[in-house]
């Protein structure tokens, strides 16, 4: 392959790197160059593949240097994209310099939607730096507010000690957006059991950068503005000491069907004559009408009319594609999440330019088991796949969508229990036209299956099942297990045997 302009990939995150090594692995004698906003970039390691769908991997935190001496072809710089000319086919960078791709992936992630810009007590959470800067708070810290329902939030809950936590969801149930509420009941107990030792710290090499501004340190706060590092990997809170000033472990009030009305620092609540309500006790949580004594630097007004003092509040309510950078002057198909549309071949609206990771929005026609959800297994598959539809381009060559796309298949933790989420998991576009069906050993597992005409369309599996390939198969061959009825899920029956 003759050397041309350099393929240029934006972002340093699971997707940008992933994309990145593959480009180079497939045009050994082609110059890539990856363009990060932050010092480290991101690199997946010990990555294992379960079964045909699911896979499992680290996130490491890594020194460019690390990735420019694996792959002698590519070149990281380490400036944000300030604007794209895609016209002439070049990118400008915040260091002032101008860069010519012959094919660019933009792999810039999301940013947290930040409930309230500008606010020095309300940390959004998404990199590195701002676990550290969460930290710093959390050490000394009486109370902290929580609001959404993600998965950051989710771990966020369970792994803070020593601190009341007020979590404020919008949902009527917890992790909304991974499981129903029967899940969801599952797993509440373990926020009031105390958390079991956890072994040795982590054992991902952790980078840190030195000599950073205080300035640059104030990160999640500014909003756009902002300069983010790449997302949390899937085990960012692993190792991590997140225990505040007091000496109980668990302690977590769910404020549920309501969401942020108003944010007023301490000054501006004490002009209110308005009051504050103290930590709920348990017994009469929903006829919580004891005041707080306590003063405190910021309060937070729920829309359900309710007011908590804290010390700080952790905005984890989502995020946004992080595309800023490269609309203007470019006529970018944008999608209502945000994201750049991108066809089954990962290319933008604009010719050469592919997006893959949390920046884009699948908009081809997804297969009947398959749901885009912004997580680090989609950013890797994203990016690796777009990474051989620039390679199919280049060389003239057809490609078939990759089978990574056919199934939704994510496996995660929640509360230390293992989490395998697969296909149409929560009903997902069926409409009433579904059946659930459930198995629940309170403290064990919990296992609830979609089905639809007979068929497994989706399943949630929680605790050690040893369920996920037998279900994932079931799911993608379609077969009609009318037959089976219950027994499907009988404990006694090994379902395995049936199908294999």
């Amino acid at each position: 392959m003759a050397d041309g302009p350099p393929l240029v990939v934006a972002g340093g995150g699971i997707a940008g790197v992933t994309c990145a090594e593959q480009l180079a692995l497939l045009f050994p004698s082609r110059q890539v160059l990856l363009l990060t906003a932050s010092p480290l970039i991101k690199a997946v390691t010990n990555f294992k593949q379960l079964s045909k769908a699911l896979e499992e991997f680290q996130v490491e935190e890594q020194a460019s240097t690390v990735l420019e001496s694996r792959h002698a072809n590519i070149q990281v710089i380490q400036s944000a994209v300030r604007r794209l000319e895609s016209a002439e086919h070049q990118l400008w960078t915040e260091d002032g310099r101008q860069h010519h791709y012959e094919k660019l992936c933009v792999c810039t992630g999301a940013r947290p939607k930040l409930i309230s810009d500008g606010n020095p007590y309300v940390l959004g959470i998404r990199d590195t730096d701002s676990v550290q800067e969460f930290q710093k708070h959390l050490a000394k810290a009486r109370r902290v507010a929580v609001v959404g329902n993600g998965g950051i939030a989710l771990e966020l809950v369970y792994e803070i000690e020593g601190c009341e936590v007020i979590w404020a969801i919008k949902d009527k149930a917890i992790g909304n957006t991974f499981f129903d509420a029967g899940a969801a009941e599952f797993l509440i107990p373990k926020l009031a059991v105390e958390k079991p030792e956890v072994p040795v710290a982590c054992k991902r090499t952790k980078y840190t950068t030195e000599g950073k501004s205080e300035t640059e340190q104030k990160v999640g706060r500014k909003g756009e503005d902002t300069e983010l590092g790449s997302a949390l990997g899937p085990d960012w809170h692993e190792g991590l000491k997140l225990k505040a000033c007091k000496e109980f472990s668990h302690k977590v009030h769910i404020e549920t069907l309501c969401e942020v009305k108003k944010i007023y620092l301490h000054e501006e609540f004490k002009q209110l004559s308005d009051v504050s309500l103290a930590f709920p006790n348990g017994e009469d949580d929903e006829q919580n009408t004891k005041l707080d004594q306590e003063l405190w630097p910021v309060y937070i007004e729920l829309t359900n009319g309710k007011i908590y003092g804290c010390d700080f509040i952790v905005s984890a309510t989502g995020v946004l594609p992080n595309v800023q950078p490269f609309l203007s002057g470019n006529n970018f198909v944008v999608a209502e999440d945000g994201g750049l549309k991108v066809d089954d071949h990962m290319c933008t609206s604009i010719d050469h330019v592919y997006a893959a990771g949390d920046v884009c929005t699948a908009s081809w026609k997804h297969s009947p088991f398959w749901q885009q959800m912004r997580l680090w297994t989609q950013a890797r598959q994203m990016g690796w796949y777009a990474a051989k539809c620039i390679a199919a381009d280049i060389c003239g060559e057809p490609i078939e969508l990759d089978f990574c796309f056919e199934l939704f298949a994510h496996i995660t933790k929640f509360f230390n229990y293992k989490v395998v989420l697969l296909g149409k998991f929560n009903g997902q576009g069926l409409g009433s036209d579904h059946d659930l069906m459930l198995r629940c050993t309170k403290g064990y597992e919990y296992v609830k299956v979609v089905m639809q005409n007979g068929r497994m369309m989706g399943a949630v599996l929680i605790g050690e099942t040893d369920l996920d390939e037998t279900f994932e198969n079931l799911i993608l061959n379609q077969m009609d297990l009318s037959a089976y009825g219950e027994d499907l899920l009988d404990p006694n029956i090994d379902i395995e045997d049936y199908f294999d």
